[in-house]
């Protein structure tokens, strides 16, 4: 393979990049795969001497890392808003996310789920997670659904609502489902393999 070829190679590859970060439902990740791609593609650019090209490219890159500064820095403010299944505004976001909870959670019913434990976290006013669950043995709760909107998966919703739940008496959260996607978001929010569960203690 000439170095032609390889540089044209180069340049689909940050194109490519480019278009798979408007893929993106977080918008951490679309920043970071864009700045990536836009970087790549910029310096593609400089190669072939096509500058407009390549400074339209850098300012999208030093965009991108000024917005991601700018989201890593951001307080968020949540608040916890505790409720019953059945309840209007459950029903509405269950409804309203039916197809990315079911990309997580294959097997969630549709209908009833039995919980007799509701929150839902909210980040100034705007949905952010949902957690359902079943009380077991007075002090654990087993877990329905854990949920987070695009926009708050970063842990941050687990972090404010895991130590609200505590002060409530809970002191397990046991997860009984096989979900690959949400095993990857378990581990990284501490819950620890047991007895083919995952188990965080509060």
């Amino acid at each position: 393979m000439d170095n032609a070829m390889m540089i044209e190679l180069f340049g689909y590859l940050g194109s490519l990049l480019v278009v798979i970060s408007m893929l993106m439902t977080s918008v951490m990740k679309l920043r970071i795969i864009n700045t990536i791609g836009a970087g790549i593609f910029s310096l593609y650019a400089l190669i072939i001497q096509s500058y407009p090209t390549a400074l339209m490219n850098t300012c999208l890159v030093l965009i991108n890392i000024y917005n991601l500064i700018r989201l890593s820095r951001k307080e968020r403010h949540y608040d916890l808003v505790e409720g019953k299944e059945g309840e209007p505004l459950l029903h509405y976001l269950l409804h309203y996310y039916r197809e990315d909870i079911i990309k997580y959670f294959p097997g969630f019913p549709q209908e009833a789920t039995g919980a007799d434990i509701v929150c839902i976290v909210c980040a100034d006013a705007v949905p952010a997670g949902i957690l359902l669950g079943k009380m077991r043995n007075g002090d654990a709760v087993e877990i329905i659904l854990d949920y987070s909107t695009p926009a708050y998966r970063d842990c941050s919703v687990g972090a404010y609502l895991y130590p609200r739940l505590s002060e409530k008496g809970i002191r397990r959260l046991v997860y009984t489902g096989k979900e690959k996607k949400h095993i990857s978001y378990l581990k990284n929010a501490g819950f620890m393999p047991e007895n083919e569960n995952y188990v965080k203690l509060l």
